[in-house]
């Protein structure tokens, strides 16, 4: 069973060749470079990603509500309200009644979670930057905003 065909696969050099297969092990080699980067500043990568987001959305001083927050993340609004409730916490933000909408919560993110944000936003850009260093990646970013169904 040298061959792909034997395997059931239509790549003929096996999974190796599967773009899909190397999107997983990609993945799973960069979040653990993304894990061990953050390690030190006590963050986890979803934490990260939460609080870079929600200083993001509140740059302009409109702080977002959790679901606003997982919508820009990406994450399950469940999910969010989870790891919100873990960088509370921790005295990374801080989550409010909003005013607009009662059953709603918004986020706003601590002085001491922007240092933090900035810090880790730092350490995981100098990791990014390292781990894509092979390849194009202005080419890279477009082929995933493609992928990932964003407009271009």
């Amino acid at each position: 069973m040298a061959d792909g065909e034997n395997l059931g696969t239509r790549f003929k050099g096996g999974p190796s060749e599967s773009p899909g297969l190397l999107l997983w092990r990609t993945t799973m080699r960069w979040q653990r470079v993304m894990t061990a980067t953050l390690a030190p500043l006590d963050l986890t990568h979803v934490q990260f990603v939460l609080l870079a987001s929600a200083m993001w959305l509140g740059r302009d001083g409109e702080p977002p509500n959790q679901v606003q927050l997982a919508a820009q993340a990406g994450a399950e609004v469940k999910m969010t309200s989870d790891v919100v409730a873990r960088l509370e916490a921790k005295g990374l933000i801080a989550r409010e009644a909003d005013p607009r909408d009662s059953r709603a919560k918004v986020i706003r993110v601590t002085a001491a979670g922007a240092a933090a944000a900035q810090q880790a936003i730092v350490a995981v850009e100098t990791a990014d930057a390292a781990f894509f260093e092979p390849v194009d990646e202005a080419r890279l970013v477009g082929l995933l905003q493609r992928l990932a169904g964003e407009v271009r």
